[in-house]
């Protein structure tokens, strides 16, 4: 029996749901985050062995870690020379799985799987973000609220994960039911027919790309999502604001700030940050406004962006684009290299620098500054989901937005796969096959249209595409390929926008 494991629950527990969110983030606010580092790297120090033989074999001496500045010199973390290198049981407190009580797996880039324990008070963490996105967004605390989780479930990490956190809330108190179909679209319609009509609002939890599917699918079937007041969770991918404007279009919502969130999160740490009306405001400001973006960003593209509390989800930024992040887990992340491309930016100096670019009020996007003042952090999509074409760098991100342009959204679903071929006469060609909405089908006219149109959005959004690409390369051959289809487009998968030739 793990005698102390039931007061370190109730003690946890009774904090989480005893202390409005408002409250927590408020006491928070005083607080310095690097000293809860500092705690955090000692204890792991003392009672991981995995961490304690890494410090040993980098001849760090933690006694020696006494400030701030100390900390921020210790070797990264990652996963080979962490994860992939010491056993799962050393990587957690006491060298023991048992001071966890679950386990998730992530197949990552490579497939293979890897397992990350966590118990349930380490959800707690994560279900203050939740908190914070069924609050301040949704008001769930006022309104009847059906969340539909829509991740895949089992072992995978997002179905559970979202429906514990989305418990967690109820059994705090929000309006909320939670049902659980997983990534199964029929049963998601059926779903929200039956049930949605006894709720003020219905929230669908899942991966963007298919989410857009079950809509898209409800619309065929002669449904009016109009009806049901429905919101948004996203995770897994980036996405354009022309991307939210469609979908929200579709369910017949004018409310794109309040009505959808996206989280950031990775299966070894969890949820680290969301989007808050906030953040999505000065987001839609940036998209509108591509070379304000690029001086922020330092890219053409546009990246996910969030707020995130340091407390319990500390970032760092390592040579100035990639992000390591520490935090308390089922395994603690100390100075984790998460191999995310990105960037941090305070409060403060957020609101500035948009300020200081146009954005004069907040007004006419129908929101307010909070009084949480978290800063901010950007991610990017993996550097693996770029194409190199004539030594411009392509991006999804570039692609989607000429797909959500209003005229050929009446046709496709905004996913593609792009990669480059070569020609019979040895010249490279930018080749993008594109998923037909379900009963559309392809011809030159939507193959030229849909080309012409990828080709004016990569231009406006990216200058590398505008300089290196010769003009008659410039327009992509478009290969139109129907609803669902097997190899390209499989239903209920994560999608993979890139094909490397």
């Amino acid at each position: 029996m793990k005698i102390d494991c039931p007061s370190i629950v109730l003690e946890k527990l009774s904090s989480f749901f005893s202390k409005p969110l408002d409250q927590i983030m408020v006491e928070r606010k005083a607080e310095d985050p690097r000293k809860g580092v500092l705690s955090l790297f000692q204890e792991a120090a003392n009672r991981v062995p995995a961490y304690r033989q890494f410090l040993q074999d980098n001849g760090v001496v933690p006694e020696q870690v006494i400030t701030y500045d100390d900390f921020a010199k210790l070797p990264l973390t990652n996963k080979p020379n962490y994860m992939q290198k010491y056993s799962l049981p050393d990587r957690c407190r006491d060298g023991s799985l048992m001071t966890c009580d679950r386990l998730a797996v992530s197949s990552g880039s490579t497939g293979i799987p890897t397992f990350w324990p966590r118990a349930m008070v380490d959800e707690l963490e994560v279900a203050l973000r939740f908190e914070q996105v069924f609050r301040q967004s949704f008001h769930a605390h006022e309104r009847n609220t059906l969340a539909v989780v829509c991740f895949p479930l089992g072992n995978w990490v997002g179905g559970m994960f979202t429906t514990s956190c989305c418990w967690h809330l109820a059994q705090k108190g929000y309006l909320l039911t939670v049902a659980t179909p997983g990534n199964k679209p029929e049963e998601i319609i059926r779903v929200v027919r039956e049930l949605s009509p006894h709720f003020h609002q219905t929230v669908l939890l899942g991966y963007p790309p298919f989410v857009k599917d079950v809509v898209n699918t409800g619309i065929t079937q002669g449904m009016d999502w109009s009806e049901f007041s429905v919101k948004f969770v996203f995770a897994g991918e980036v996405f354009s604001e022309e991307w939210r404007d469609l979908l929200l279009k579709q369910v017949g919502s004018i409310s794109p700030c309040q009505d959808t969130s996206s989280l950031y999160g990775t299966a070894d740490g969890g949820v680290l940050g969301n989007e808050t009306p906030l953040s999505i405001t000065i987001r839609r400001f940036l998209s509108r406004n591509p070379a304000v973006a690029r001086k922020l960003f330092g890219e053409s593209r546009l990246p996910t962006l969030v707020q995130y509390d340091p407390f319990g989800r500390f970032f760092e930024v390592i040579d100035g684009e990639t992000l390591a992040v520490t935090a308390d887990n089922g395994i603690p992340l100390l100075r984790y290299h998460i191999a995310d491309r990105g960037g941090i930016i305070g409060y403060d100096e957020m609101l500035a620098f948009v300020k200081g670019h146009g954005l004069g009020s907040f007004d006419a996007y129908g929101v307010e500054p909070d009084d949480f003042n978290l800063p901010f952090v950007w991610v990017f999509g993996r550097a693996d989901f770029t194409i190199s074409f004539y030594g411009a760098n392509i991006y999804p991100e570039n692609v989607m937005v000429g797909l959500e342009q209003e005229m050929i959204t009446r046709w496709v679903t905004g996913k593609f796969v792009m990669e480059v071929r070569e020609s019979e006469d040895g010249l490279q060609i930018l080749h993008i096959v594109v998923e037909l909405l379900p009963n559309i089908t392809g011809n030159a006219e939507k193959q030229s249209a849909i080309a012409h149109s990828i080709r004016s959005q990569i231009i406006r959004l990216n200058s590398e595409f505008a300089n290196y690409v010769p003009e008659t390369r410039q327009i992509p051959q478009i290969e139109l390929l129907p609803f669902a289809e097997p190899k390209n487009f499989p239903v209920g998968v994560k999608h993979r926008y890139t094909r490397k030739s």
